[in-house]
């Protein structure tokens, strides 16, 4: 098991690691967390307390996420581990042709063209009838109660909101109406503390828990997609959405130290965190926070994020197996490049040598690592009118060059930025773990297990421990707090450290393990947002 060196977190924060024996809920919103705790009391389990937890957090953060965003999840349930990819692919009628004939050179970010098939919804479903104990209408109950009775808008979902408010205020078009109409019906975004409330969106969340899913892909909502984006020159029609199933598929691991380091496989860029470890695996970590340390992380950070910029697109498509990006005999390679300055990374070959995050846990051992994003905050900025259904943007990832592993291409996944993550140990759960935030999750997946299995933080002081972020090249950016002793000795090893003010750019993170001799649960979440960690 985990050893954790102190009870106490040594960082900025004054939050202390959360404690439960019957059960755990950890997320980036309170009124999200406690709809999970609620049916975790009901009789529940975890994978319960996670689908109401999730679908709370279509209408408490909306920022992050939505109905028609992604979903991923990680599941233990009696002794074996389950992955779930409910990512969904690009329309089958879209074509680079087609994208370019409308006059693009890139995937745009906003609009109905990167918008891809929605997952979400058939995630909750897919899980219930696997694993749920309660039925699926009672798992959207609460989410259904904050959208129609209304809740107050916490702190950073408000800052996030206006962001959100100036990006889509400013688009011209009708196809961008709806945003404004459904978020900003005042023609301003709600502020911290006050009462929000969506009834469109409660109606389309009692639609699918009373048809379990079926209006979202082959009913009334169905249409309501389809008619969207014939109108708006979108790609995305009925047909797709009632061909689509999300995929039961095997978690990947790393061995890191003893701990084996699950991420779900590609699409996903979950690989890209294993890859890291598996390079600084070969290094030997004597001290807590020592330049030659964080040297080694940004430069293993770099070599893997490369190669998973590179190869990692839809499984068969990747000209590489996951096997050989994995091995032993490729991370040897890698590490032998890391010297004592910093390098300006490329990509190797293997063959020649706005998101939410939530942990649930309860008394039975079932344990579930759960992610969800509409990809950049409120995603594309189309809103399917009276639907409260927020469309995410996710084919913006898709490359227009032919030659590109991640090309775009008809009924396709495109690499995936959201990964939940899970540790375990000699066959037995340690628990679920993740940092949502873009590019920034692989690379906080990394610096959150290595606080945790060699630096020995607890769950909240692994959270809350200083970050970095490799940006590109040699430039990596470093939160306000973090030692600048260290920034110092890094530049003179060639890095170009940068400090920035925005914490929430270095993700937002949730952390539940389980102590096997007592069963008691631990769990940390992150200071940098609205989160909270449950412990009954």
């Amino acid at each position: 098991m985990l050893k954790f060196d102190s009870l106490y977190n040594p960082s900025f924060s004054k939050r202390m690691t959360a404690y439960g024996k019957r059960g755990m809920v950890a997320t980036s919103q309170p009124l999200a967390a406690q709809a999970g705790m609620d049916i975790l009391k009901q009789g529940g389990n975890a994978i319960d307390a996670a689908i109401a937890t999730a679908a709370a957090l279509t209408v408490v953060e909306p920022t992050s996420n939505g109905i028609g965003g992604d979903a991923f999840a990680i599941v233990w349930v009696k002794g074996d581990i389950h992955g779930l990819n409910a990512s969904g692919p690009s329309p089958n009628s879209i074509s680079i042709e087609e994208v370019k004939k409308l006059g693009y050179k890139e995937m745009p970010e906003h609009g109905m063209l990167p918008v891809t098939i929605p997952g979400a919804p058939s995630a909750w479903k897919a899980l219930n009838e696997r694993f749920g104990k309660l039925s699926f209408e009672k798992m959207l109950q609460p989410a259904i109660d904050y959208a129609e009775n209304g809740f107050p808008i916490s702190p950073v979902v408000s800052q996030l909101w206006e962001e959100g408010y100036v990006t889509f205020s400013e688009k011209q078009g009708e196809e961008f109406k709806p945003w404004s109409e459904t978020f900003a019906p005042e023609g301003r975004c709600p502020k911290a503390g006050e009462i929000w409330s969506s009834p469109h969106h409660a109606s389309t969340l009692k639609s699918i828990a009373e048809t379990k899913a079926a209006s979202f892909y082959e009913g009334e909502l169905a249409d309501k997609i389809d008619q969207f984006s014939r109108q708006h020159g979108g790609f995305l029609r009925k047909e797709d959405l009632a061909t689509y199933k999300p995929e039961w598929v095997d978690p990947i691991r790393v061995n890191y130290k003893g701990y084996d380091v699950w991420e779900i496989p590609p699409n996903g860029s979950g690989m890209i965190a294993l890859m890291a470890l598996n390079i600084l695996d070969g290094f030997e970590v004597t001290d807590n926070g020592s330049v030659d340390t964080y040297h080694r992380q940004l430069e293993a950070m770099k070599l893997a994020y490369v190669d998973g910029l590179k190869y990692i697109t839809e499984q068969g498509k990747m000209g590489v197996s996951t096997n050989e990006l994995l091995s032993e005999a490729y991370a040897a390679t890698r590490r032998s490049l890391i010297d004592e300055e910093a390098l300006l990374p490329e990509p190797g070959d293997p063959l020649a040598g706005g998101t939410v995050y939530l942990a649930a846990a309860d008394e039975e051992g079932n344990m579930i690592s759960y992610i969800q994003s509409n990809f950049k905050g409120f995603g594309s900025g189309m809103v399917v009118p009276e639907t409260g259904i927020s469309l995410q943007n996710r084919g913006w990832s898709f490359s227009l060059d032919e030659n590109h592993y991640n090309r775009l291409e008809p009924g396709k996944k495109t690499y995936h930025t959201i990964i939940p993550g899970f540790l375990s140990k000699d066959g037995s759960p340690v628990g679920p773990f993740g940092v949502m935030g873009g590019f920034m999750q692989p690379q906080g997946h990394v610096q959150v297990v290595m606080n945790m299995v060699d630096y020995h933080l607890n769950p909240q002081a692994a959270l809350d421990a200083p970050r970095w972020k490799w940006v590109s090249g040699k430039t990596i950016e470093v939160e306000p707090h973090f030692p600048d002793h260290i920034a110092q000795a890094l530049s003179r090893k060639g890095h170009q450290i940068v400090k920035r003010v925005d914490s929430l750019s270095f993700g937002r993170g949730q952390i539940i393990v389980r102590n096997p001799e007592t069963g008691v649960l631990a769990g940390g979440s992150e200071s940098r947002t609205d989160g909270l960690v449950l412990g009954w």
